[in-house]
């Protein structure tokens, strides 16, 4: 008889709460080694994200693709085809270990993303045409499709949902951006309805926290470090909550809607001196996300603490905001610069990742 795992207490507090906990990496060895089955068995990982960088380190660093670049290579395939292959090779195989999850969870839980070239991150009509194509070859109902939310991303994310196809929302960094994001889901959901469609098309948003601490690091005296983060994330739960509370999205609900989850990205701390745990602890809440890196998700199962949720933290999120206000932080400029960065960041990554291919099919010929 199979004894079943035992799960790690920290991590199933988070899940008792209503959070769930994804993974935010992928490689081949993951899968191969079944590093991540483990994590869903005993740490109470439910999903899985990915993005360029991750993608960058896992084949560039790695011999565990070089046999099926080679293999393709005399295919004659771009280096972004044969990315894409490998990609939706890995992310299919991770979507069938969290089968279970999305069926058990109604299709609530159990997603991976794969995200569309950053290169055409300002670019409304290749966006939607790319993450139409990528999600019909990858051919898994729990495959999200992330788009990031830049001006030109908006009417890509609600023609998507619109076209029924689940959509990850990335690069999003304040309110302003998440209530954008919002209202392209809800638009496309509209869109479904008035179409005589089910507006059940699933959507996540992803808000990054942990580059506010850093971009105001130098700029903040010590009472301020590390705090920007979280009190954004407490004032974009609070817009999270008033958006799933608002009659717009109740009389969507009322035909069959289910909410667009807040997921806490880029929550791996990046001051040495601050705890490994910070924005795990400090940002859990029902019916959200938080997608955690591998050494994150093994320090809080490892000493994680059960937390208390964020539901009244937005009176002092709000009141943190305003001290780095008044230490002279434009925080509508630095999150829309934020943003920005994010998108040139994940570009470098994608020619980084693509060049790594062109010389591993050098080397094969």
């Amino acid at each position: 008889m199979k004894v079943p795992a035992m799960l790690a207490p920290a991590t199933a507090a988070l899940s008792r709460l209503g959070q769930s906990l994804w993974l935010d990496n992928i490689t081949r060895d993951l899968l191969d080694h079944g590093t991540l089955q483990h994590y869903i068995d005993t740490m109470s990982v439910t999903g899985l994200t990915s993005n360029p960088t991750i993608f960058d380190k896992a084949i560039a660093s790695s011999t565990a693709y070089d046999a099926e670049i080679r293999d393709r290579h005399s295919a004659g395939e771009s280096d972004e085809t044969l990315f894409f292959h490998l990609a939706i090779a890995d992310l299919r195989r991770a979507a069938d270990l969290f089968a279970t999850v999305y069926a058990a969870r109604c299709g609530v839980d159990g997603f991976v993303s794969l995200e569309v070239s950053p290169q055409l991150a300002h670019d409304t009509d290749a966006t939607i045409a790319q993450a139409k194509s990528l999600h019909a070859s990858a051919a898994r109902a729990n495959l999200y499709m992330k788009i990031p939310g830049t001006a030109e991303g908006i009417p890509a994310i609600a023609e998507c949902i619109f076209a029924g196809v689940p959509v990850n929302v990335t690069l999003l960094f304040s309110v302003s951006q998440y209530r954008a994001a919002a209202d392209a889901w809800l638009n496309g959901l509209e869109r479904r309805v008035s179409a005589g469609l089910a507006p059940d098309t699933a959507s996540v948003a992803s808000l990054f926290v942990s580059r506010w601490d850093v971009a105001v690091a130098d700029r903040t005296s010590a009472p301020l470090r590390n705090t920007l983060g979280i009190a954004i994330a407490g004032q974009v739960y609070r817009a999270y909550r008033e958006t799933l509370e608002s009659d717009r999205f109740q009389r969507l609900q009322n035909f069959g809607a289910r909410a667009q989850r807040l997921l806490f990205a880029s929550t791996g701390t990046k001051d040495p001196a601050a705890s490994d745990t910070l924005y795990v602890g400090a940002l859990a809440a029902p019916n959200t996300i938080n997608t955690l890196p591998e050494g994150t998700l093994q320090a809080f199962a490892a000493h994680g603490y059960t937390p208390a949720t964020m539901r009244h933290a937005a009176g002092e999120a709000d009141a943190m905001v305003a001290r780095h206000v008044a230490a002279g932080i434009d925080i509508d400029a630095l999150g829309a610069q934020l943003q920005e960065e994010g998108a040139r960041s994940f570009v470098a990554s994608w020619q980084s990742l693509l060049a790594a291919i062109a010389r591993k099919r050098q080397q094969a010929a």
